[in-house]
C-alpha cells in the first residue's frame, strides 16, 4: 500500500473556479436536508 500512496504526483495543477461555480455550490448545499428515519435517508431539496 505505501508504493501507492507514497508517491509525490508532481503533474498535479490547482485550477480556480469560477465566483458563479461557488456560489451556485453553496446555494445548493444550503438548500440540501437530509432526513434519517428508521435506518434510511431521505434527501429533500428545499427549493
Amino acid at each position: 500500500m505505501e508504493e501507492i500512496y507514497a508517491k509525490k504526483n508532481e503533474t498535479c495543477e490547482l485550477i480556480k473556479a469560477q465566483p458563479e461555480t461557488v456560489q451556485f455550490l453553496l446555494n445548493y448545499s444550503k438548500s440540501m436536508h437530509i432526513v434519517d428515519y428508521d435506518g434510511l435517508k431521505f434527501e429533500n431539496n428545499k427549493n
